[in-house]
């Protein structure tokens, strides 16, 4: 079970998921696009921040950087934490919308971005959770959503839905001995914060 969350829930992973809910179990919440041309924008991310990256890993452990895809070792991540940031930053470039009134897809992109730099920054001398930091920055975004009223009815739901897997997916780590509790402490905990500074300064 551990591995199964670990899995389902890659970092890779999160950010499709968090982009799907937003367009379409929460379509209110963003003003653009719409509802038609999301399926674009889902591809985009798709592609931006699990096709790329995923690639980019696979070919690593292919010439031998890495000895798996889970990159277990902290050197390993180096590589390919640069690979996604840049892909994740491409992705968000490529949302960027400056005559939109209200880009959140953009800003959500550029939060997972800056989520991946950190966390690239901090990997180079300790081995900090990016399970957690993904997690961390999915209860962020959704708890914002939930409290500007943005998310409506179902907003709550999400966000407790949300909390359960960050708990489990966390725990698996550690069952997994992936990481240290201070490790998935301090990725939840980067995770929350980029997202809540993030949020801030779009208020």
């Amino acid at each position: 079970m551990a591995t199964v969350l670990s899995a389902v829930f890659h970092p890779l992973l999160v950010p499709l998921y968090l982009f799907y809910i937003v367009c379409y179990q929460l379509p209110g919440v963003a003003a653009h696009p719409a509802l038609p041309a999301r399926g674009l924008v889902m591809a985009l991310v798709a592609g931006g921040t699990l096709g790329l990256p995923g690639l980019g890993t696979a070919l690593l452990v292919w010439l031998g950087y890495a000895d798996s895809v889970e990159l277990r070792q902290r050197r390993q991540r180096t590589l390919p934490l640069l690979l996604a940031a840049l892909s994740f930053g491409a992705t968000a470039a490529l949302l960027y919308r400056p005559q939109e009134p209200d880009p959140l897809l953009f800003r959500m992109m550029a939060g997972m971005t800056l989520a991946v730099l950190l966390t690239l920054l901090i990997t180079l001398r300790w081995k900090i959770s990016a399970h957690g930091v993904g997690m961390g920055g999915a209860f962020g975004l959704l708890l914002l959503l939930n409290f500007s009223g943005a998310a409506g009815a179902s907003g709550p739901w999400w966000l407790a839905g949300c909390a359960v897997l960050a708990a489990a997916v966390s725990r698996a780590r550690l069952v997994l001995d992936a990481h240290t509790p201070a490790q998935v402490w301090a990725g939840l905990a980067l995770g929350l914060g980029v997202a809540l500074g993030i949020g801030a300064v779009s208020l």
